[in-house]
């Protein structure tokens, strides 16, 4: 059975993928998984990843995330907000280094990219996410904003399944909240 996972098994999984694939990397922790990396949560479902290794290591690497996922019970999925949204420019510039494992550099994606995710989906616990990248300081909602209208061109034209005035209600709704969380004597 596969179980939750916190900070540890994160990290577990971390050093763990360091030992078994000895080739150069990059790995992304996405989404919740960040969340909980930085304790802004204290478990997550799954473990989200994103990568980049030569197109030589690709089998490889799956091979060895496969074979830990076993190991380990731990569901491992592969996701970017990108499967969400246009990636707003900057991002992989943006994507705060964690550490080196064996011959993997560990990024969290980064944090713009991952709350405009979360907010396409805009479920309430992905909304509460973002507003906990904001309370902790991470991402500042004017910025946030800027990402925002930067991707929407892009986000009304790349996709037929993606709503422009959805995803605008919901990024106003994250607004709304923001604001009430953050000026409450205004109310």
């Amino acid at each position: 059975m596969r179980q939750r996972c916190d900070r540890q098994g994160i990290e577990r999984f971390l050093e763990s993928l360091g030992r078994r694939f000895t080739r150069p990397g990059r790995l992304y922790l996405v989404g919740g998984t960040t969340l909980v990396y930085e304790g802004l949560r204290q478990q997550t479902l799954d473990i989200d990843i994103s990568f980049e290794v030569d197109n030589r290591d690709h089998s490889a690497f799956v091979e060895a995330v496969r074979d830990l996922k076993e190991r380990l019970s731990l569901i491992i999925r592969e996701a970017s907000p990108a499967d969400f949204i246009p990636l707003p420019s900057g991002y992989r510039e943006r994507s705060p280094f964690i550490g080196r494992y064996g011959m993997l550099e560990v990024f969290h994606f980064d944090l713009y990219s991952t709350a405009l995710s979360k907010i396409e989906r805009g479920t309430e616990s992905d909304l509460d996410d973002v507003l906990s990248l904001l309370r902790s300081g991470r991402i500042e909602h004017g910025v946030l904003t800027g990402y925002f209208e930067e991707i929407m061109d892009r986000y009304a034209v790349e996709s037929i399944k993606q709503d422009p005035v959805e995803y605008r209600r919901k990024f106003e709704i994250l607004t709304e909240l923001w604001l009430n969380s953050s000026f409450p004597e205004q109310l």
